[in-house]
């Protein structure tokens, strides 16, 4: 079943198992501004009723994944306002971290400032070899405002984190990969066809221990050992369910050697 929805900063595509969200601001290089962050909201509450949705895609159109935020937007508003524009940009991201799916970032081009942000808040990043990543808001007098200031040194560690963020000069795609910020380089033409290769083979593991192991490896990694170990065992334990359980046609599958039977294989016919 396809299913396309309206939105006025991206558009998406749905088939199958995955859903494509595309940035579709090209005059403006995809900058986010606040029709963006009420889309995705809105966005994030559709998908929610998705019983079936495997994997969520994000990607730009044009030149860019998202050049930033929308300057034109930012430069009249006082502290207050800024101060909650920032905010609702966390909150956003936020949300869209938590998502019970796994969240792939294709970056096909420039991912700067508030982009970059976005990209931080998919679990992992599969970038075009033309790419160009940064945080140049100093450049502007000012910070990321979306927690970039809080993920990059997660990501990148410390030293390198402070050195995108105070030089606000841009790397290229190899430094990104040499760096651990994204995942795999792929020539331009290849970037959606590797993406979705990737999407397709989560889709084909059990959908409740890829929901249990986003959960569990990003409260270990995020809050605390201890706990994440707690919730791991927990999670562990409530995948050897009824006979009907994920876990128990997993393991009966490879004790019989034969393929599982939950998986949504995702269709790689997608028009982008």
């Amino acid at each position: 079943m396809f299913r396309n929805m309206e939105y006025t900063s991206f558009k998406t595509e749905r088939r199958g198992g995955f859903c494509l969200v595309t940035l579709d601001r090209q005059q403006s290089l995809n900058a986010l501004n606040l029709a963006f962050f009420q889309d995705m909201n809105a966005f994030l509450d559709e998908i929610a009723s998705w019983l079936d949705l495997r994997v969520l895609i994000i990607t730009g159109a044009g030149k860019a994944f998202a050049a930033g935020a929308d300057i034109s937007e930012l430069v009249n508003k006082d502290k207050d306002a800024a101060i909650s524009f920032s905010q609702l940009g966390q909150k956003v991201f936020r949300r869209l971290e938590l998502l019970d799916q796994p969240v792939i970032a294709a970056i096909n081009g420039f991912a700067l400032g508030g982009g970059l942000e976005l990209a931080m808040a998919c679990d992992f990043r599969i970038a075009s070899s033309g790419a160009k990543f940064g945080q140049p808001e100093v450049n502007l007098g000012l910070i990321p405002g979306y927690a970039g200031t809080q993920r990059l040194p997660l990501m990148v560690g410390l030293s390198n984190a402070l050195y995108m963020l105070t030089t606000g000069e841009m790397i290229t795609a190899g430094e990104a990969l040499n760096m651990g910020f994204v995942q795999k380089v792929v020539q331009p033409e290849n970037l959606m066809t590797e993406t979705l290769r990737i999407a397709n083979v989560i889709a084909s593991k059990g959908r409740q221990a890829v929901k249990a192991v986003k959960a569990v490896t990003r409260m270990g990694f995020e809050e605390d050992f201890e706990k994440g170990c707690t919730m791991e065992s927990l999670a562990f334990g409530s995948l050897f369910g009824d006979e009907g359980s994920e876990g128990r046609e997993g393991m009966k599958a490879f004790l019989e050697k034969r393929k599982p039977t939950w998986s949504i294989v995702l269709d790689q016919n997608i028009s982008t």
